[in-house]
């Protein structure tokens, strides 16, 4: 039915599902705000955007162009803090051990800063201290690769700037350390069997509203059972739900309890 991509389903929010003014769907949001909240596309959906929207948010995903630097910076936060926070949820959840991220590069350099600095610390203690370093360092080398970045391109206006390359970015050595804590995280935690049974449960409540929902329209809110397009009113009405609500609906239209 088109499929599901949640950069693009935040996209269609801002400009077709809210309702807030009289005379137009969508936000009215400027270019580079939209530009923004679209931050990976598919070369096919690319196309299919940029039909609707000439030489509009999607049309750096088939020239090859960088968003604008207010993107770029709101992309390299983005990845920062999901890193992280998910350090944090990983140890405070116990799906992690704090001696297990310890032996990421990295991080390692400042749980030792961290123990130097203030020892006889608890574990709890020394997570938050040592990321909150690693946040710290990390935002440093985006400042000063940033700027080294903008004096040597001197871009004279936004859109030479998004012919320039990727200007907001870590250094070398950065990139290399954040990479490696990425594949630490992918291994270790989004591969843990019980993140991977959470997940499984949390696909079977989506999956199975999806096909409740598309025979039994009626379940929908009005002004969702009443579009035409059944299937993408079904994946809007889903993708705009707090886990909550779909768990709640789940046990009330199928009788089953997940995640609990």
């Amino acid at each position: 039915h088109g499929g599901f991509e949640h950069n693009l389903q935040s996209l269609r929010v801002v400009d077709q599902l809210e309702h807030r003014y009289p005379d137009h769907d969508g936000l009215n949001l400027t270019f580079e705000t939209r530009e923004g909240i679209l931050k990976h596309c598919s070369a096919a959906n690319a196309r299919l955007l940029d039909a609707r929207e000439p030489g509009g948010v999607a049309r750096r995903f088939i020239d090859g162009t960088q968003p604008g630097l207010e993107a770029q910076l709101a992309n390299l936060a983005d990845e920062i803090a999901y890193n992280a926070h998910d350090i944090d949820d990983g140890v405070r959840s116990g799906l992690l051990t704090l001696q297990q991220v310890a032996t990421v590069p990295l991080f390692a350099r400042f749980v030792a800063q961290t123990r130097r600095d203030h020892p006889g610390l608890t574990d709890r203690r020394v997570l938050y201290e040592s990321i909150r370093r690693m946040l710290s360092a990390q935002v440093y080398d985006v400042i000063d690769t940033t700027s080294g970045a903008l004096a040597a391109a001197a871009p004279q206006d936004a859109d030479t700037a998004r012919r320039s390359g990727p200007l907001v970015a870590f250094s070398a050595g950065m990139r290399a350390q954040s990479a490696e804590l990425k594949r630490f995280l992918f291994a270790n935690l989004y591969r843990h069997p019980q993140v991977m049974d959470t997940t499984s449960q949390a696909r079977q409540v989506v999956c199975e509203l999806f096909a409740v929902y598309c025979q039994r329209p009626h379940e929908l809110r009005p002004s969702f059972a009443e579009r035409p397009d059944r299937e993408r009113a079904v994946a809007d009405y889903i993708a705009g739900m707090t886990d909550r609500f779909a768990l709640r609906e789940h046990e009330r239209l199928t009788g089953q309890r997940l995640l609990t």
